[in-house]
């Protein structure tokens, strides 16, 4: 067995119990001791936590059990200091003479000593500094999906440590414990802590990364389209300012979810202006992913070799398909070639009928089997476009990115806008240098009415519930 002892670092009856335990280690073969030292600002909270896992009763420092090595189950409590000298007295005929003046001393001692030993673990810490995440609304089935991807290392590379923060609201707690346990028990080697949260007030503290994934329940039979743009510029309107306070200088802000992903994005602009804005970013991955699979399935090839499927827009809402740069790799023709061999997919479709009728016109089939998925395909979005982001996009590849807008294309400034780019080392450039067609032009100007209108509607209603706040 093995006697513990914990106590308050500035408490002289723990001082009196410490150096008694020692003695008797020390002058004893078979008396093994282990000391765990709290700061008084920690000690309540330890003691009340400690108390409620094993059962016990006590409310002073320090406390005293024994935890018996060999048998497993939780340990016998022995008591404070005075159980403590009589266990001593009793078994071993030994006890403490020290003086309470010299007791005051050792716990001024101990104190000190504790704060130094805390400092230099901070230090140690801070050098190996695990990247920090944070997810909201972590109790959707897309977090589930999504934390093995981050923690397996293929996002960040073999040598990045991470941290993962789940925030949620209260009535999602257990939902949240239970995916902490679940990504404990799977060992991830990077995965250096996973935690749950739901005191919003603590939210994005130190964090690197945030991945906002709230979403609302959109019915249109039930409330108007405005009432559901009123309720995600009041969840930005909350986030924004904990993200300026809270978060690192250089955080990486990411929009996702199944409604509002480019409104989310501004308003977490509009509201955190210190926000670098070029580090406010809208998932478009799923929608790109979606329009290669049906192009494959008419194909009848590996979705894997179309690329440069341009998505621009309003991710969730009213986005457009772009195919005019779109290139076939590998694809079974007269023609073959290397691996590098590509065609252009428009000169492979012959059915120019089907690309106008079913394709361009099926916004409301992707947008079904987007917003149905259970959530591997947007966390693999997420992951997909954070690894292009810290390591590089595919160098002759065109990725879609949800971004505020400069006036790139004609598009008006101040909005998220869906628009093709590459990324590296942490930013993303929009290739300009794209030729953009008269059809892609007139889709442009329709959707950048679209996401104005939105963005207007959205500070319209704060302004009205918040009149003071917006003078």
């Amino acid at each position: 067995a093995v006697t513990m002892f914990t106590g308050k670092a500035n408490c002289p009856y723990y001082a009196k119990a410490e150096l008694l335990a020692d003695y008797l280690q020390t002058n004893l073969p078979n008396f093994r001791v282990h000391k765990i030292t709290q700061h008084p600002d920690k000690w309540e909270q330890w003691l009340h936590d400690i108390c409620e896992t094993n059962g016990w009763q006590h409310s002073q420092s320090p406390i005293v059990w024994r935890e018996l090595l060999d048998r497993g189950g939780k340990g016998q409590l022995l008591g404070g200091l005075n159980d403590f000298l009589e266990y001593a007295q009793q078994y071993y005929g030994i006890t403490s003479m020290m003086l309470s003046e010299e007791m005051l001393d050792i716990a001024e001692e101990n104190l000190q000593a504790h704060i130094e030993i805390v400092k230099e673990d901070e230090e140690i810490k801070s050098l190996i500094k695990p990247m920090q995440i944070w997810i909201t609304s972590a109790s959707v089935p897309i977090c589930y999906h999504l934390i093995p991807l981050l923690a397996n290392g293929e996002v960040f590379g073999m040598t990045t440590e991470i941290s993962i923060h789940l925030l949620d609201t209260e009535q999602f707690k257990e939902i949240l414990r239970s995916i902490v346990m679940e990504a404990e028990d799977m060992a991830f080697p990077l995965l250096r802590s996973i935690s749950e949260h739901t005191k919003i007030d603590e939210a994005f503290i130190g964090a690197d990364i945030i991945i906002v994934l709230d979403d609302v329940l959109l019915n249109l039979e039930v409330q108007s389209l405005e009432n559901y743009i009123r309720e995600v510029s009041e969840i930005c309107q909350v986030y924004a300012p904990l993200i300026e306070k809270n978060a690192k200088s250089e955080v990486k802000v990411i929009s996702s979810g199944k409604t509002f992903a480019n409104l989310k994005a501004t308003m977490l602009r509009t509201y955190g202006p210190s926000i670098r804005p070029e580090n406010i970013i809208a998932i478009s991955t799923p929608w790109e992913s979606a329009a290669k699979a049906m192009l494959a399935r008419k194909l009848n090839m590996n979705s894997a070799g179309v690329k440069d499927v341009i998505v621009w827009g309003n991710i969730t809402g009213s986005n457009y398909i772009d195919l005019s740069h779109a290139k076939l790799y590998g694809y079974d023709c007269a023609i073959r070639g290397p691996p590098n061999f590509q065609r252009p997919l428009l000169n492979m479709i012959y059915d120019s009928e089907w690309i106008d009728s079913e394709l361009l016109s099926a916004q409301s089939t992707l947008s079904s089997r987007v917003s149905r998925c259970t959530g591997m395909l947007p966390a693999h979005a997420i992951a997909t476009v954070l690894r292009y982001w810290y390591r590089g996009s595919p160098s002759q590849e065109i990725i879609s990115v949800g971004i505020l807008s400069e006036g790139q294309f004609c598009i008006p400034e101040g909005i998220i806008f869906s628009m093709p780019v590459r990324l590296q080392n942490g930013n993303w450039e929009v290739m300009t240098e794209l030729e953009i067609n008269e059809t892609t032009q007139k889709a442009l100007g329709r959707l950048s009415h679209e996401l104005v209108q939105e963005k207007l509607v959205a500070l319209k209603e704060i302004n009205e519930m918040h009149p003071y706040e917006a003078e």
